[in-house]
């Protein structure tokens, strides 16, 4: 994140069985194409997307993002096991159950990609589309269990003692945020659940490969990343898409997080995506 968009989406919570959600809601001002929900990965929050949202909107999409249980403004168990890919997944769907009686394109980034591959093979039938936004086949690690366990130390000092460490350990040549962003992403961090951030940092490095089962499951999928993607190597993702048999989209000039690096080329992205899907089918666009 190098900028904190500006947006026009209502922030609301939306209240549901598995506990209550933050989310920022993109409705646009005319008919309404469809509507599409959007995940964050394990970190992030619902401004992740801050700059695609406006552009979706005025594209004809009602564009939803939320933050998972325990992100930012959406409390969670303080169990870190309660964290699953599965649980997550179901509060995904019951919210997706709120928005609309048709089936809603769902779009997952980075670690919100294995939770919204999960949710859409428990129910298939609820989503016109899957967008795997730079994420991929199953977990990740790159290092992180081992930095997970050596953060397990701290966790009696708390959370900010934790932001801290993982401040110390910014790997060198990594661009250092502007003030205003560098105090939003440690306000998002002190304000989440520590039980959350390590236990969804258990499930992203535990994710099987599920890729075989989403491809059987007939939705329509879009594997879209950038070309410097840092995370899940681009070439495993394009080895994904072809194991998925699924439409694939290149953002150049972006890394692990192009709807922030490239929200133009994002958005166009996406849109076209979802303008050849209705019904779950493809269409002429």
């Amino acid at each position: 994140m190098t900028q904190l968009a500006e947006h026009h989406a209502q922030a609301r919570f939306v209240q549901l069985s598995a506990g209550g959600v933050a989310v920022l809601d993109a409705t646009p001002t005319g008919a309404s194409r469809d509507t599409a929900l959007l995940v964050p990965g394990h970190t992030g929050s619902k401004e992740d997307f801050a700059p695609i949202l406006d552009p979706l909107r005025e594209a004809g999409y009602r564009t939803v993002a939320l933050d998972l249980p325990g992100q930012y403004q959406s409390p969670g168990p303080e169990d870190r096991g309660a964290y699953t890919v599965e649980w997550l997944a179901q509060v995904v769907t019951q919210l997706a159950d709120t928005l609309s009686d048709e089936p809603v394109h769902l779009l997952g980034h980075s670690f919100g990609g294995l939770v919204a591959r999960a949710a859409v093979l428990a129910a298939p039938g609820r989503y016109r589309s899957l967008v795997l936004l730079a994420s991929g086949p199953c977990g990740l690690d790159g290092g992180l269990r081992a930095r997970l366990a050596e953060l397990g130390r701290l966790v009696p000092q708390g959370v900010p003692a934790i932001y801290e460490e993982l401040e110390r350990l910014r790997p060198p040549g990594e661009p250092v945020p502007e003030p205003e962003v560098a105090g939003f992403l440690r306000d998002r961090f002190l304000a989440s659940s520590l039980a959350g951030y390590l236990g969804m940092g258990d499930a992203i490095t535990s994710e099987p490969d599920r890729v075989d089962a989403l491809r059987d499951s007939g939705v329509p999928t879009l594997v879209c990343f950038g070309e410097s993607d840092n995370a899940w190597l681009p070439a495993q993702q394009r080895e994904m898409a072809v194991r998925l048999d699924a439409q694939l989209t290149v953002i150049a000039s972006a890394g692990h997080s192009p709807a922030v690096d490239r929200p133009t080329q994002t958005t166009a992205a996406l849109t076209t995506f979802w303008a050849t899907h209705t019904n779950g089918v493809a269409t002429a666009a």
